[in-house]
């Protein structure tokens, strides 16, 4: 009789929801080549090929859009089953900055609740610079928030998570106009990823004002 690999199952259940290697291992707290092991240890169980992997998307093949509910339904199974012996809930208060608030989070939750049906989240959203000082009056058990580099005051009770590189996005055929201020859509201050567009904004601009004045000067050279 086949057994199947509950681990493995639930790293196919995030893979397909999260539609991403690497978000499905950052859930699960592990590596890319890890699940991908998972992954390729349960398509051979299976005697069927469950993803479809290109460069850039992840997606179900036919056996896996089949499986994908008789898998939910497993892993279900089993934490309603460990829940039938459940002792009690554990409450988990978390506070969680705007900016991480991002459409993975609805499965990155229900893959907490599968894990432990007795955990009970209670979860904030705020900025960054408030979840903070509550986190340090003991108002959250735990809080994901962003930190610039060379932020004051340095903190060293926190795990990085991840490094979000920021970049210019714009339509391809649009211009800034000379002497008009740059649009430029974020939260309401204090907001970190202002704070940050702010500085390579003007990082921008004395690095022209530098090349600027470097070319005037080797036009005014003998």
């Amino acid at each position: 009789m086949k057994v199947l690999d509950l681990d493995a199952v639930r790293a196919f259940v995030l893979v397909a929801d999260l539609a991403s290697f690497t978000r499905a291992a950052d859930a699960l707290g592990t590596t890319q080549s890890a699940v991908s092991l998972k992954l390729k240890r349960l398509e051979a169980h299976l005697g069927k090929p469950l993803l479809a992997r290109t460069p850039r998307i992840v997606k179900l093949t036919a056996d896996g859009e089949h499986f994908l509910p008789a898998a939910r339904a497993l892993l279900d199974a089993h934490e309603h089953a460990l829940g039938a012996i459940s002792t009690g809930t554990v409450r988990l208060s978390l506070g969680v900055s705007e900016h991480v608030a991002v459409p993975d989070l609805p499965a990155v939750l229900t893959s907490l609740h599968r894990q432990d049906p007795g955990l009970s989240l209670e979860m904030h959203l705020g900025a960054s610079t408030s979840l903070l000082p509550q986190y340090d009056e003991r108002r959250f058990d735990a809080v994901i928030v962003r930190h610039e580099p060379g932020e004051d005051p340095p903190r060293d009770d926190g795990t990085p998570l991840f490094t979000e590189p920021l970049a210019w996005l714009a339509a391809p055929d649009w211009a800034p106009r000379a002497g008009e201020p740059l649009p430029l859509a974020v939260l309401a201050g204090p907001c970190g990823v202002r704070a940050a567009a702010h500085y390579a904004a003007q990082a921008a601009l004395f690095l022209r004002d530098q090349a600027l004045s470097t070319a005037a000067h080797d036009l005014r050279s003998p």
